[in-house]
């Protein structure tokens, strides 16, 4: 009883979850027929681990494993079996009585016919093992795929955290892109009504004015672009959370640098290898494929089983079930059974067992390795970035000032249109560049978290 209880335990977990996610997407299609959805980080990660299919696969991973641990375990328990049987003899089975015989003293050989036309038979087998190394194996092998599974489930909810801050990055980036665009078009914009009235004025050439109404085509596209863009990173957030793609989300927050402390990198990078998911099922897969070997090498021994059955069965060419002479049989024993010669069939499946194990085994050390440069790999990325977001702060600080310093110059009429538009240019660019280095850094960060197998949380990013 005490056995099933995780399961039982697990289950109501999953109904729960189910519950709580179908109350989230009601109220988010409420929500959809008036004001959007207020979407944080902490809240995108919330709603992640409530609705993300992605999870639900896996935690039905997790309940097919204590499914199975239950299906190893009833290689212990007695197997009881109970079989009834309904024979209707057409024609009956016969004897045959050699001639010059007491029962048959003529020189030909004779038949004898027995039985009758209705036949019962019922009755009921039980084996029990007493001695079987498979089924104890089984059972520790069933155990350590629990373990496995329920680090796949971790595995799975430390990806999607991953899938979650990076499409929700990728939104706050794309609506900086939108921001950034839609400054440059208003200055365009702002030159080009300024141009207007300096035409009428006659302080202005025709020149001026056809430049400054190209200016603002030009711009206009890559300001629908980013719109366009940053629409479909909503969607793809949207898709990551289970929210139907009608549903209207406002994402806040802000592609804010927030550096990780030195001492924390350097204790999470030693203690990657122990808190990696990849490599914790590696290793489990490996501690599995070694019991397989034993299971395997378990052909050569020896079995012991109890077995008894009880018979209950009766012959007539009636159907009066009254007047049925029952006969009944009862024996119990022990089965021994060892093997002896199988065509040397458990030696290669031993064999094979051993391979299995050993590429496990090479591809886990591999997978270690591979954590090792990707881990070293991210560090560099952030590093990079880091110094880039230091070196745009100025940029854009400067670009902003050259910005305002040319729209006042052209204003007296003292500097140039094309003067304006470089500036303008210069300072989409700068900003550009500057949300840029933020988002691949707060990336790689989070790649970084998932790599060193970072618990789950929300930081402070938003």
């Amino acid at each position: 009883m005490h056995a099933h209880r995780p399961a039982l335990l697990r289950s109501a977990a999953s109904g729960a979850a189910f519950l709580l996610s179908f109350t989230a997407l009601l109220h988010a299609q409420v929500q959809g027929t008036g004001t959007p959805l207020v979407i944080t980080l902490d809240k995108a990660l919330e709603m992640a681990m409530l609705q993300n299919r992605d999870i639900q696969i896996a935690d039905q991973g997790r309940l097919k494993a204590d499914a199975q641990i239950a299906e190893a375990r009833s290689g212990a328990f007695p197997q009881i079996n109970v079989l009834g049987v309904y024979t209707r003899n057409i024609k009956n089975p016969v004897m045959f009585i050699p001639p010059n015989s007491i029962l048959n003293p003529t020189p030909t050989t004779k038949t004898f016919s027995f039985g009758l036309d209705n036949a019962y038979q019922a009755g009921a087998t039980l084996s029990q093992a007493i001695f079987n190394w498979r089924v104890n194996t089984a059972m520790d092998i069933a155990s350590t795929y629990a373990e496995y599974t329920e680090r796949a489930y971790q595995g799975t909810q430390e990806d999607v955290v991953l899938q979650t801050r990076k499409a929700f990055y990728g939104t706050l980036f794309m609506r900086e892109l939108v921001r950034a665009n839609r400054e440059g078009l208003d200055v365009v914009r702002a030159n080009l009504e300024n141009v207007r009235s300096q035409y009428k004025n006659g302080t202005a050439a025709e020149f001026d004015l056809l430049r400054a109404e190209v200016q603002v085509a030009n711009t206009e596209p890559l300001f629908i672009a980013a719109e366009n863009s940053y629409q479909l990173a909503k969607n793809s957030l949207k898709n990551i959370l289970a929210l139907p793609l009608e549903q209207e989300i406002d994402v806040q927050g802000d592609l804010t640098f927030q550096e990780l402390p030195q001492e924390l990198m350097d204790s999470r990078r030693r203690e990657a290898l122990a808190t990696n998911s990849q490599i914790a099922q590696l290793a489990l897969q490996e501690s599995i494929l070694e019991k397989n070997i034993t299971i395997e090498r378990a052909a050569h021994y020896p079995t012991l089983n109890l077995t008894g059955s009880y018979q209950w069965q009766s012959q007539d060419n009636t159907f009066k079930f009254g007047n049925y002479l029952w006969a009944n049989s009862l024996n119990f024993g022990l089965q021994l059974s060892f093997p002896l010669f199988d065509g040397f069939k458990a030696n290669a499946r031993t064999e094979q067992a051993i391979v299995d194990h050993q590429i496990v085994m090479t591809t886990r050390q591999k997978a270690e390795e591979g954590l090792r440069l990707r881990i070293q790999s991210l560090e560099l990325k952030m590093g990079e970035a880091k110094k880039r977001i230091e070196g745009q702060e100025k940029s854009l600080g400067q670009a902003q000032k050259a910005v305002q310093i040319a729209q006042t110059r052209f204003r007296s009429g003292v500097g140039t249109q094309l003067e304006l538009m470089d500036t303008q240019v210069a300072m989409t660019r700068a900003q550009t560049n500057y949300a840029q280095a933020i988002y691949d850094y707060l990336v790689a960060r989070a790649e970084w978290e998932n790599a060193v197998g970072q618990p789950r949380q929300a930081n402070s990013e938003n």
